[in-house]
């Protein structure tokens, strides 16, 4: 069983280059601290340092058993720094984004439960479709959804997203329900920002070009376009599934849709995670799994 008996002072001797200087960092005496380098000394059978009255030199074995100390002592502080974190109260500021809709309607609640349970933690959330730049931007968390381009950011996936292509039965029984994703262009589609639809067969993707009848960059807004019989829709879950429950939308191609997509927890890369950013990003793996 490994002994720790004289590794710290041992260390802060190295670093400090003197015994009195260690000393002082460590909160002992300088009699205590040369007992116990030493008694490592002893117990290791070699001459870590050489002493004079003014200058400490490290031996080659000294030079040696430093460079194995040094990155243990770092990851037990750091170990202690964790647990000791994870007894900690979240409190001061946690400035966090996400997507508008999704925010709005899964994030937002969240994060008033979490206010709510923490009052010392101040929440900035920030719902914006524009990627932003989390360390440039000051921000401490980031949620993002479906595919996650290369970033150096550490990424949690909190959930998954469903995509869902459905009309209103009126539109279907005036313009025919399409059985094959080669009938959608002949079909009066209601597009976001892109020409493509994204769908899967014989678990390949597969992009579909569609022609607008109608364009928005708001979910809510073809929403409501599908929901007036105006053509096919393609969104996620979020959006659709009450007026897939209600009958006001009717689901087509249902085997054709693509594998979910991730729901991300995104934060800047750091050793360790804080107390208030852990505590976040968990309650938002609760919350959204458990709505």
């Amino acid at each position: 069983m490994a002994n720790w008996e004289g590794i710290n002072e041992f260390v802060a001797v190295v670093e400090a280059q003197n015994f009195t200087l260690a000393a002082k960092r460590l909160g002992l005496s300088t009699a205590q601290v040369s007992r116990q380098v030493a008694k490592l000394e002893n117990r290791l059978s070699t001459k870590l340092l050489n002493r004079t009255t003014r200058v400490v030199a490290v031996t080659d074995s000294g030079e040696t058993f430093y460079r194995h100390c040094k990155p243990i002592l770092e990851e037990l502080s750091a170990a202690e720094k964790v647990v000791t974190d994870l007894q900690a109260k979240p409190t001061g500021k946690l400035k966090m984004t996400a997507p508008v809709t999704y925010g709005e309607r899964i994030i937002a609640p969240i994060v008033n439960d979490i206010s709510a349970a923490h009052p010392d933690l101040e929440i900035q959330l920030n719902l914006t479709n524009q990627l932003v730049d989390l360390i440039h931007d000051g921000y401490d968390l980031a949620i993002r959804l479906g595919e996650l381009e290369d970033s150096s950011y550490i990424a949690r996936r909190l959930s998954s997203r469903a995509w869902h292509l459905a009309a209103s039965p009126a539109y279907l029984e005036k313009r025919g329900t399409p059985h094959s994703l080669s009938e959608l262009p002949n079909h009066q589609c209601i597009l976001g920002t892109s020409d493509n639809w994204k769908f899967s067969r014989n678990g390949k993707h597969e992009i579909v070009r569609v022609k607008p009848r109608l364009r928005c960059n708001s979910g809510v807004a073809l929403i409501d376009a599908a929901l007036k019989n105006l053509g096919i829709i393609q969104l996620p879950d979020y959006y659709i599934r009450p007026y897939l429950a209600s009958g006001e939308l009717i689901e087509l191609l249902p085997n054709q849709q693509i594998a979910q997509e991730g729901i991300w927890a995104l934060y800047p890369p750091t050793r360790h995670l804080s107390p208030k950013i852990r505590m976040v990003i968990d309650s938002l793996v609760a919350g959204i799994q458990n709505p």
